[in-house]
């Protein structure tokens, strides 16, 4: 009896592994795929496997032309990344999963951008291979290439497009939402035309209306239609006239001795003092020059935020409409009361 054991045992072990194997057959009779009759126990979080024994689906790709040449980007990214281009992206529904550090300053975008993380002003390499993005998009091209390694990258230089349609439709092509673009434009046009018509009977085709903007170091620039400080919303949504209609670049610095040439009725200062220390607007305000100003003795200089006028991104220009807007009836209905 001594000699039989091991054979007994080996038939024991065989017994059971058939057992085993009968008892999986039993679970896969009905549909052959054991994956997709297994479910997750009660409160568990975990999702039932689909297709266990399957890779995953690729991506969808497709070609897109930039400066740098064509790029295979995905048909719908999911995670992107960007250095500058955080406000177009989220306003066409782009997951913006890290942007650069002054995104995070843009009061339009705030809770666009309340999971997204800080990438820096230049995407730090490290930081964007954490965040696993599908898409880089960047206005620097200093690290596009080492970017380009870790996801596809487009590359958008500053000034590729000069008005929020070609914006708008651009970045809604990166996305491929065209559309939410289509939708957002619709939005935007339909708030300027509300604005237009909320500003008849006090601004009339004549009445010009300036941006500016002084620097902590007392530099002051006045500014066109595509620079920030509200130019698109004022001049290209608003309709508004600028004071100056030979204005030869988008920012034109001006001396105290040019400013009266390029004032206009309604003028508009934002103020870059980063540091909080300059004494350059209270200087200016204390100038000759400022008090003699037509908008000065009429009451219809603005001082505004920088951070909030500073923005043009889809998203701010829409949103600046009705800021502008309820600044300049208030003003007036002021001034009304005075007289």
């Amino acid at each position: 009896m001594l000699k039989n054991k091991p054979l007994l045992a080996v038939l024991a072990l065989v017994f059971m592994f058939s057992l085993f194997l009968t008892a999986c057959g039993g679970t896969n009779s009905s549909n052959g795929n054991t994956a997709q009759t297994t479910t997750p126990a009660e409160g568990s979080t975990a999702k039932p496997a689909e297709k266990a024994t399957e890779a995953p689906a690729e991506k969808k790709m497709r070609s897109f032309e930039t400066k740098k040449g064509t790029v295979q980007i995905p048909e719908k990214p999911e995670r992107i990344v960007t250095d500058y281009y955080a406000g177009e992206l989220v306003a066409v529904g782009g997951n913006v999963v890290g942007a650069e550090t002054m995104a995070f300053q843009n009061p339009f975008i705030t809770e666009q951008l309340k999971s997204a993380q800080d990438v820096g002003n230049r995407v730090n390499l490290e930081k964007a291979l954490e965040l696993a993005p599908d898409l880089i998009v960047v206005m620097y091209e200093d690290n596009y290439e080492a970017l380009s390694k870790i996801a596809p990258t487009v590359f958008i230089p500053y000034g590729t497009t000069t008005n929020i349609y070609d914006t708008v439709t651009l970045f809604g092509d990166i996305v491929g939402d065209k559309a939410k673009a289509d939708e957002f434009i619709a939005d935007f046009d339909k708030k300027a035309a509300e604005g237009r018509e909320k500003l008849k009977g006090i601004v009339d085709e004549n009445t010009t209306v300036g941006l500016y903007e002084l620097a902590n170091k007392g530099d002051l620039w006045i500014f066109g239609d595509n620079a920030g400080r509200g130019g698109q919303t004022v001049y290209n949504a608003l309709k508004l006239k600028m004071p100056h209609k030979d204005l030869p670049e988008q920012t034109v610095q001006l001396s105290m001795e040019t400013l009266p040439e390029y004032a206009a009725d309604y003028m508009f200062l934002t103020f870059y003092n980063p540091d909080n220390n300059s004494d350059a607007l209270k200087n200016l305000k204390e100038s000759a020059v400022w008090k003699g100003l037509p908008a000065s003795k009429n009451n219809q200089i603005f001082f505004n935020d920088f951070d909030t006028y500073y923005r043009y991104d889809p998203i701010a220009v829409r949103e600046q409409i009705g800021l502008f807007v309820d600044m300049i009836i208030k003003r007036h209905e002021e001034n009304k009361a005075k007289k």
